[in-house]
């Protein structure tokens, strides 16, 4: 399987690929809330199904995740998930409610469509950069956006996937903005999860042989 052939270096290489999309996306977050922005990258790693639901929180810690299928030359599954109080705390900064509750029952449209254009902006980056990397085709789908257990999101997403492989791609994802303390900044995981087949793909354009 490729995925046992993956290096260090090949992890370092997919790290450059998630700062150079980070970049990108930081530069459409800054347009958005009209504020500097600043996205790192800090790890990329492969990680088992299992360890990827821990590192969201365990299957029962309730997040806000966006899931996309991919398409084009690679196939797959991803998802961006953060923990539900600092999706929370990113959307009242950008529709300037400070009541906006993600759990407080119903969404609101406009809490909701922000969500979903951040998970549009962050996915689109990446994949954008992956692609002119490999020079493989991607394309990410419309995000759907969902509050509940990491569990549930995830099994949700995966549901229309025959066969997954058992390993994931963590991109840890850092937003820092401008006038915004440290602690109160998004930290999220973007999980990647190419269908097996795509596996090949990407890391032979990564150079795996």
């Amino acid at each position: 399987m490729y995925e046992k052939s993956i290096t260090s270096m090949h992890l370092d290489v997919l790290k450059e690929i998630g700062n150079i999309g980070a970049a990108h996306a930081a530069t459409s977050l800054s347009t958005l809330l009209n504020k500097k922005i600043d996205m790192k990258v800090p790890k990329v790693e492969m990680v088992s199904f299992d360890e990827m639901m821990e590192l969201a929180g365990g299957p029962d810690s309730v997040v806000a995740g966006i899931y996309l299928r991919i398409e084009g030359d690679v196939t797959g599954s991803m998802f961006f998930v953060l923990p539900v109080e600092q999706a929370n705390r990113f959307i009242r900064r950008l529709v300037q409610d400070d009541q906006f509750d993600f759990q407080s029952g119903a969404i609101s449209e406009i809490g909701a469509s922000a969500m979903q254009e951040l998970g549009n902006i962050l996915s689109g980056s990446y994949l954008s950069a992956l692609s002119d990397f490999t020079g493989l085709k991607i394309y990410p789908t419309v995000p759907a956006l969902s509050i509940d257990m990491v569990g549930a999101i995830i099994s949700f997403g995966l549901v229309e996937v025959s066969h997954v492989s058992d390993y994931v791609i963590v991109i840890d994802t850092a937003i820092n903005e401008e006038d915004v303390p440290n602690e109160e900044s998004v930290r999220g995981h973007f999980f990647l999860l190419p269908d097996p087949e795509s596996f090949e793909a990407i890391f032979q354009a990564l150079g795996v042989s």
